[in-house]
């Protein structure tokens, strides 16, 4: 079964030769600290070497569960990353190798899931693998959603759950859903890496260990379901728009499957407002041209609350979204590289006057989304 390993557990490297030590790291901003003198127990270097601690904990894992399943019956195929596996591009539309050696799934532009480690078991159960050394886990609770979801689409034929790898002391572990296993580590060093790195002759190293198994395969050879990213996010866009009664359609929204596709989005495009319509909602000044579209989006909250959001493109690597929240407006720049950029982009040419909104639809639709969160939260209780 799936059970921890003492070795695992007790984080011991007698198995893995020097692999650590041959991957590649993320090491400028922290280099450049060493080479300026920074005080090591400094806020800023501590900061810049937890993030370095934390790669070398997911590769030293990630070495230690390729032997793990190795020598596990019960794990059928484990997938290769980092110098294990051959040398492959990006491939869009499928599971492949990044640039920075990491399994990825990504349309032709963007990364849309990354995972630590993934591996199938006799059952036909496909886990994700995420592994940290952050002590509370509630941002990972959060994007545990996203990840199940996009695999539940891409490989219907699995049941998918998540390995979770933290160290001793983690908090928040009993909030995590009922698909994921969770193991504990002791707690972890990454000391001898770092002296190793400050005086790379310091030691010898011994070459890089490989696991030969017909278990460990590529990540591009796994068989999935085609899933094309922004032609489901146009049709979920038209079809929620679609009944010829309502301005929005709850009954298509809250299905199960298109509700898998909300927990993979986190929100769902659904027309727009002009800028004049909107000015007294957002508090918009006069920074926009009046034929910009304001497009308004519901967005699921990790509460499982469905909320509406609004983004005003003002060029095409410049957006800004607003949220209201009793009356308070909050407005943030999006990262100009992130995929919701390109999401607004894409779906704001597809929306043709038959999608503006005005301000008393937004009341309704607004009216709808509380009401059937607070009447499914009662049928929970």
């Amino acid at each position: 079964m799936l059970e921890i390993s003492k070795s695992i557990k007790n984080l011991d490297n007698s198995d893995i030769s020097d692999n650590i030590f041959h991957y590649e790291y993320n090491l400028k901003h922290l280099l450049s600290l060493i080479k300026k003198g920074v005080d090591e127990d400094s806020t800023l270097f501590l900061s810049s070497y937890r993030s370095f601690e934390g790669e070398v904990y997911e590769n030293f894992i990630y070495e230690k569960l390729l032997r793990y399943a190795q020598n596990n019956n019960y794990i059928k195929g484990f997938v290769l990353k980092g110098f294990h596996q051959n040398k492959q591009k990006a491939y869009a539309n499928t599971l492949s190798i990044s640039e920075k050696q990491q399994i990825v799934y990504r349309t032709k532009s963007r990364e849309i899931s990354e995972f630590d480690g993934m591996f199938i078991t006799e059952k036909n159960e496909l886990y994700f693998v995420e592994m940290t050394l952050v002590k509370s886990v509630l941002k990972l609770r959060k994007r545990l959603r996203k990840k199940k979801a996009l695999l539940e689409i891409i490989f219907p034929n699995n049941e998918i759950k998540a390995l979770i790898i933290l160290n001793e002391g983690a908090t928040g572990t009993k909030q995590f859903p009922s698909f994921c296993k969770v193991w504990f580590t002791k707690e972890f060093s990454a000391r001898d890496l770092f002296e190793y790195i400050k005086d790379k002759n310091s030691k010898k190293l011994l070459p890089i260990e490989k696991v030969k198994s017909k278990k460990m395969i590529e990540a591009h050879s796994l068989k999935l379901y085609q899933f094309r990213y922004y032609n489901t996010m146009s049709w979920i866009t038209r079809t929620i728009r679609s009944h010829k009664k309502y301005i929005l359609d709850i009954d298509f929204l809250m299905k199960d499957s298109v509700q898998r596709y909300h927990d993979l989005y986190n929100k769902f495009y659904i027309g727009y407002l002009s800028v004049e319509s909107a000015k007294n909602l957002l508090k918009l000044d006069d920074e926009y041209d009046t034929d910009q579209k304001v497009v308004v989006a519901i967005e699921k909250k990790y509460t499982d609350e469905i909320v509406l959001t609004y983004y005003i493109q003002k060029a095409r690597k410049s957006l800004y979204l607003y949220s209201v929240d009793n009356e308070k407006i909050s407005k943030e720049k999006k990262d100009p590289y992130g995929i919701t950029v390109t999401e607004v982009f894409h779906i704001s040419k597809m929306m043709d006057d038959s999608y503006e909104y005005n301000m008393q639809n937004i009341k309704v639709i607004k009216k709808l989304l509380q009401e059937r969160y607070i009447r499914e939260k009662a049928e929970l209780s």
